[in-house]
């Protein structure tokens, strides 16, 4: 205790000191920014002094020469005949370890060194047991779980180093680029249980339809050592500045029907702004997934979306009686999961990528930016919008038939055909206009450039599949306004696990 009451007297001292500074700064006319900074510094010293005190004040976690834990489970030990018929539970004794033991720990106001007895089976084996830090609810690593979740908020926004640079500039501390990575992955690794555990949306706050959809986007990978170039030698002619890897991209959100006409998409298009009663998406949950090697089995990231958001889907849909939508681009494989996970759902094709392919075949025949190319799109746009399928179809390859194309104009033309024709069954807009079921799917595409471009293809980043995977799970959590709510589950889970004996001590 007299350790304790050292720091609070110190504390008291940069106290007063800095309330005469205070009163200085204001006789000498200081600007308020220049006050404002100095009173910031000395509160982060005089935190320092608080944590130290309280560290003091929970003692050096000496429980005498032994003490009585838990029996692990994993251990083949021999449980008394009164633990199985409910009596005392089984234990194991552990011998306090020799001299006391230093860690480091650094917060949000600098770093501490914590001095504590450790407990074991013998010296030189395992230390098993380290009732300080169970009191105290030290974290695994270093790193307190304040700055953590500091540093790891900057990180899922910008580079590792700028936010390693900005927590330093703020708060004169921070981990290194390098211990930023490592955390970010030891994060993620609780990514998983968090989103198992994760209640559905009360039911009074969701809308009348459920919307499923999904995307890939690439993310720049690093270079396998083999496919490195020799220093100074120039890239081939064709050879890309680096590969991607498809990260898998998906939302699961609730919606009120929005009755349209084919007049009302044409207008909204024309104006480039959505009609200002459309309802808005509700709950809106985003997952990314990317395909890499678990336990040295190959876990595909399209299937892990697919099934997770899929339990989604059951969870916020328990009565079956909200009806079911899922809004995707021509990507076979991306259909053959829905048929697979959500085979109830209503599959649409998003009005977005037939417009794209309509531009295509209009410039074709007609210049880019003419009216002539604008017109074309616009009336066959109207076409699909009133259900009239077919008839786009077979228009296209009657002019396929009658001009005599090039070989590049008439393989795009080829190609927007057999777009429309693989996803005919998903392309009755003019039902599903009637319906109320929203037919884009710029949720997925939002999400796609938000979650993965505008982080992962920053200047010069190059990703390896975990280091990404974590990033991106972090990032969706942090997206979807859960990161609170991760960063308790995370603490309340690593303590579970670092101190399972703590109750069996007088703490």
């Amino acid at each position: 205790m007299i350790a304790c009451e050292r720091e609070f007297l110190k504390v008291h001292g940069i106290c007063d000191q800095l309330v005469e500074s205070v009163r200085r700064a204001g006789q000498e006319g200081r600007r308020i920014d220049d006050v404002e900074r100095m009173v910031f510094a000395e509160i982060l010293a005089m935190g320092r002094h608080l944590m130290t005190a309280h560290v003091a004040s929970a003692g050096d976690g000496d429980e005498g020469p032994t003490i009585d834990v838990p029996a692990v489970a994993e251990e083949p030990r021999a449980i008394p005949d009164e633990a199985a018929c409910g009596g005392i539970a089984a234990a194991r004794t552990l011998r306090r370890l020799g001299e006391p033991r230093t860690r480091r720990y650094v917060s949000i106001f600098g770093e501490l060194a914590i001095t504590r007895f450790v407990y074991g089976t013998r010296e030189g084996q395992k230390i098993e047991a380290i009732p300080l830090d169970a009191r105290l609810g030290l974290p695994a690593g270093e790193f307190s779980y304040v700055l953590e979740d500091w540093q790891q908020r900057l990180c899922v926004k910008e580079s590792f180093g700028e936010a390693t640079g900005d927590l330093a500039e703020l708060l004169g501390v921070a981990p290194s680029v390098r211990a930023a990575e490592v955390m970010n992955r030891q994060m993620a690794s609780f990514a998983p249980s968090f989103r198992l555990n994760q209640p559905p949306p009360p039911a009074d706050e969701e809308g009348e339809l459920l919307v499923f959809t999904a995307d890939g986007k690439g993310v720049p990978m690093r270079r396998a050592c083999a496919e490195k170039r020799p220093h100074g030698q120039r890239r081939t002619k064709g050879q890309k500045a680096n590969k991607k890897q498809m990260s898998y991209v998906g939302a699961v959100y609730s919606i009120d029907r929005f009755v349209r006409t084919a007049d009302d998409v044409l207008d909204e298009l024309a104006r480039k702004e959505a009609a200002h009663d459309r309802p808005q998406p509700r709950h809106k949950h985003v997952a990314v997934e990317m395909t890499q090697l678990i336990e040295g089995e190959e876990q595909n990231g399209r299937m892990t979306l697919f099934g997770e958001l899929g339990d989604e889907v059951r969870d916020r849909n328990p009565d079956q009686k909200k009806t079911v939508v899922a809004v995707m681009d021509g990507e076979r494989s991306l259909w053959d999961l829905l048929g697979v996970f959500l085979p109830f759902a209503i599959g649409i094709l998003d009005i977005f990528h037939v417009l794209e392919r309509l531009w295509t075949a209009a410039h074709v025949f007609h210049a880019e930016g003419s009216a002539a190319a604008e017109n074309f799109v616009t009336d066959r746009l109207r076409m699909l919008l009133e259900g009239r399928v077919g008839g786009v179809i077979g228009g296209l390859r009657q002019m396929l038939c009658k001009h005599s194309l090039s070989g590049s104009k008439r393989k795009a033309l080829e190609a927007v055909i057999t777009y429309f024709e693989n996803n005919r069954a998903h392309m009755r807009y003019d039902v599903y206009l009637a319906a109320g079921y929203p037919i884009g799917s710029g949720v997925a595409e939002g999400a796609c450039r938000h979650l993965v471009k505008d982080r992962m293809e920053q200047t010069g980043m190059r990703w390896t599949v975990e280091g990404a995977q974590s990033l991106l799970q972090l990032r969706a959590i942090y997206l979807n306004g859960d990161w609170s709510n991760f960063v308790a589950h995370r603490i309340e889970n690593e303590q579970s696990a670092l101190y399972p004996y703590k109750y069996s001590l007088a703490l």
